[in-house]
């Protein structure tokens, strides 16, 4: 590898884009991936992603080596700290290699002065290491969450803001979706342990399963040809309560990447199916997918807020709305939501959620059925959304889930399941 590539100057200068200017990790990493063997890719997203996910115990660790921290053009030395401390924690990095990449990135980084710097910070850590880890553990900062998002979560779910935040520190599992249009569950599974790879279904969900340990697309059997998508467990549930019906016009609303658009005629084939996403970039992985799964679907680019301005007046059987939320039941799958979400953006978001609803409600026929999606464990985003949208519309009502209320079910990020989901399933009256 050369100098030019050094992964741990490039984690800096990433981590740095999302903390000091609010971008996100999801939309600056693949680019920097694509420039590297896929070896590289993989580890660069670990780096990126451990650092992001640990962020307030690495802040603290340094506040403990360091009298003062490192501000201006040298803030992005401070990341490259904490990147050399992260693979020290968290890696099997070898620790001399994680040294040396690390003070080398200060040399790509062209701050050569300050290598001593940061090899002697990164070295004192090594020799007090138990006594500072010890020392960090007992603060607020171990929970790995912003305080206000901390708060929220135990106001709200005061029996389960820890199991959820646990959730959340660690990394996801790797879900996939059998295609049922080419085998059935059982059948897949035993291609994929033909290959020497062990996965897990669930009760619930007829096409999921869980690997034993996240693998490349490319070792999955048939995902070019579209045998298989990655999609998370509690994201397949979308679909599936939908309960999408050959023949039916049905709306997909706030549709990229794509992954409920192709289940949906993955269950039922024969439907009439727009997808639409504010997004024309992300539209993009809506054609990707339903390309590689030779699947057809109007795809349209358009604001929620205003149908008329692309469905005109049609009307949907039924509609998929997964809207767009602060997504705090998949921080684990995306950990830098944790810093560039903020307090205030929970109101913004329940607002634009409202104004969703209450202007896609006119496009679904009488008698015909809307699920309201999040990826969200914020009551302000669900239960209360749900429950106002009811109290406004007479002609609405909501059916009960299984294991859910009158205003919808609400799951939590677990460990071995899936991320963090809120469904309600409203009816219209004929």
């Amino acid at each position: 590898m050369t100098k030019s590539t050094n992964l741990r100057s490039l984690s800096a200068q990433l981590i740095e884009r999302v903390i000091d200017k609010g971008e996100s990790l999801s939309a600056i990493l693949p680019g920097a991936q694509k420039k590297l063997a896929d070896k590289d890719g993989a580890l660069l997203q670990e780096l990126c992603f451990g650092v992001l996910r640990t962020l307030p115990q690495l802040e603290a660790l340094i506040g403990k080596l360091m009298a003062r921290p490192l501000t201006g053009k040298q803030r992005v030395l401070h990341y490259l700290i904490m990147v050399g401390l992260y693979q020290l924690l968290y890696t099997r990095v070898p620790a001399h290699a994680a040294l040396a990449e690390t003070v080398a990135g200060a040399e790509v980084l062209k701050r050569t002065n300050l290598k001593g710097v940061i090899n002697g910070v990164l070295r004192q850590f090594q020799r007090q290491q138990a006594e500072l880890i010890a020392d960090v553990a007992q603060g607020p900062q171990k929970h790995l969450h912003p305080a206000w998002l901390l708060q929220r979560l135990q106001k709200a779910w005061p029996d389960n803001w820890q199991h959820i935040v646990d959730a959340n520190n660690q990394r996801p599992p790797m879900w996939l979706r059998v295609n049922r249009q080419h085998h059935s569950r059982d059948a897949w599974l035993a291609l994929l342990n033909e290959n020497e790879k062990t996965a897990f279904a669930d009760d619930q969900a007829p096409d999921a399963l869980r690997l034993a340990s996240p693998a490349p697309v490319s070792q999955l059997p048939g995902f070019v040809d579209g045998w298989v998508t990655v999609q998370d467990l509690s994201a397949q549930r979308c679909a599936l309560l939908l309960a999408p019906q050959n023949g039916e016009q049905i709306l997909d609303l706030c549709a990229a990447p794509g992954g409920k658009t192709t289940h949906i005629l993955e269950i039922a084939p024969e439907a009439q199916v727009m997808a639409v996403d504010v997004d024309d970039q992300r539209l993009l992985r809506v054609k990707e997918n339903l390309q590689r799964l030779n699947l057809q679907a109007e795809v349209k680019q358009g604001d929620g807020r205003e149908p008329q301005k692309w469905c005109g007046d049609r009307l949907f059987d039924r509609i998929l709305l997964d809207a767009p939320c602060s997504a705090t039941g998949v921080i684990r799958r995306h950990p830098d939501i944790k810093w560039l979400r903020r307090d205030r953006d929970i109101a913004e978001l329940a607002s634009l959620q409202r104004d969703i609803l209450d202007a896609i409600w006119p496009r679904l026929k009488p008698g015909g059925t809307l699920l309201y999606a999040t990826c969200s464990v914020l009551p302000e985003e669900n239960q209360m959304q749900i429950q106002a949208f009811l109290s406004r519309h007479a002609d609405a009502h909501a059916e009960t889930l299984p294991g859910g209320k009158t205003d919808g079910l609400q799951v939590f990020p677990t460990v071995e399941g899936g991320d963090g989901f809120f469904y309600a399933k409203l009816v219209k009256a004929h």
